[in-house]
């Protein structure tokens, strides 16, 4: 296995390029790239406001700054008082170089000149985006262009990674374009399938106690997961709106934790007014509304911008974590993505999926259901997968994909199970099974 030529890109929260394993111990990053031109050098991002030393990051259109820079995998987190940054232990930057990329267009700092782009988002224009993004940071930085190449992401990523890995798989296929080499996908709490996808959030909500059998019987009678139309009918309508209700007294994207009192009824507005639409619900992902507000905070200040390149610190840019002007006017989303699951199995690339189990909104169950589709051989049974001498989860390995759980982890795995994920995230660049003996 030739460690030194690994690059690995991870979607929706980040992008993320793979440098030598034992030389990945929070390394100055500025010593690892290699710039071949002014406008290179431009980019580079010295510090940050807060930031702890020893550490440096490359600058816009090179990072998703809400969840994976700043509360999950990337090298710092910021502060509670949202003034400073932390190192993170666990950050994924012990096995990789890490590069964010804020997509799509219009989210945090990211933007276009072409007005027309805003009425085009959706999973096409996003993934072939991306690839552009893509295409024009290996030509920038060139040393980067023959490293073996994974992709990864976490929820409506799901559709996004796929989808980009599928483009750079045919791209590949053509001479004149810039080859890229693809070896895998790596996948966290992923919407697939909608139509199993909700399936599996009905079944999850009434079998965890959070909606009554009442409720689940008037959904599973009358809404038809299938069809387009199945909020048209008015019973359907009741109980998804009657399950909403009942996830806004919690957190969906993990049952069995605190809400932040402080954002609670932004978060309530928000889930009213996506109530409100006749779409299925679909909703980004998330954890901690408190953490969401901390890196609001940072974002937001004058020298944080500056040192980004973003502003010039003077006339600022108002960074949020989510776009919700996006989110409405998504016109574009395959229903389905196992068809490109199925041609990226048949040319060979490892695909791993794994699942945090207290998750409500893509749930363990919606992920087993869409990956049963698929109709896979088993090549290791189920069985449990271990780290610090506990049982982190569960894992089946079938002939083309892996699937695990990670035991009391909500949607953004990281954040709950931290040193688990980083074993974890090691184990997949490996091509190794996880740990199936508690000793390890």
């Amino acid at each position: 296995m030739d460690i030194a030529l690994k690059v690995l890109f991870v979607l929706s929260l980040s992008l993320v390029s793979m440098k030598p394993l034992a030389e990945a111990r929070y390394r100055h990053w500025s010593s690892e790239i290699k710039f071949n031109s002014s406008a290179a050098t431009e980019d580079l991002v010295t510090s940050l406001p807060g930031q702890p030393s020893s550490i440096y990051l490359l600058g816009p259109g090179c990072s998703s700054v809400g969840y994976g820079a700043t509360q999950e995998i990337g090298p710092f987190f910021v502060d509670s008082d949202g003034r400073g940054l932390k190192l993170n232990p666990f950050s994924w930057t012990k096995e990789a170089n890490l590069l964010f990329l804020e997509s799509p267009i219009g989210v945090g700092f990211s933007y276009t000149n072409t007005s027309g782009d805003y009425d085009s988002l959706g999973d096409d224009f996003t993934a072939n985006d991306a690839y552009a993004f893509l295409h024009n940071w290996f030509l920038k930085f060139p040393s980067y262009q023959h490293r073996i190449f994974y992709i990864a992401g976490e929820s409506y990523a799901g559709k996004y990674v796929p989808e980009l890995a599928e483009i750079i798989h045919d791209k590949n296929t053509d001479p004149s374009s810039l080859f890229i080499n693809l070896r895998g996908i790596l996948l966290g709490n992923p919407e697939t399938h909608d139509a199993e996808d909700w399936r599996g959030m009905v079944d999850y909500a009434w079998s965890h106690a959070v909606v009554s059998d009442e409720t689940y019987k008037t959904i599973i009678k009358s809404c038809d997961f299938y069809s387009d139309d199945t909020l048209n009918n008015s019973d359907c309508y009741a109980g998804w709106d009657e399950l909403l209700t009942q996830y806004d007294e919690i957190d969906m994207y993990s049952l069995y934790t605190s809400v932040c009192i402080a954002n609670s009824s932004g978060l309530s507005s928000q889930l009213k007014a996506r109530r409100s639409s006749k779409m299925m619900p679909r909703m980004m992902g998330g954890y901690d509304p408190c953490l969401d507000d901390y890196a609001k905070f940072y974002y937001n200040q004058p020298q944080v911008q500056k040192a980004l390149h973003v502003s010039d610190g003077i006339s600022l840019k108002k960074w949020s974590l989510c776009n919700m002007t996006v989110f409405h006017n998504w016109y574009d989303t395959k229903k389905s993505v196992i068809p490109i699951y199925k041609k990226l199995i048949a040319a060979g690339l490892r695909i791993w999926v794994y699942s945090g189990d207290t998750d409500g909104r893509v749930p363990v169950l919606s992920t087993r259901y869409s990956l049963s589709s698929l109709e896979l051989a088993i090549k290791r049974a189920w069985r449990p997968w271990y780290h610090g001498k506990q049982v982190s989860g569960w894992v089946q390995e079938y002939y083309g994909l892996t699937f695990a759980t990670f035991r009391g982890a909500g949607h953004a795995v990281p954040i709950f199970k931290p040193s688990e994920s980083l074993a974890f995230f090691a184990s997949f660049l490996a091509g190794e099974s996880p740990p199936s003996q508690r000793w390890n």
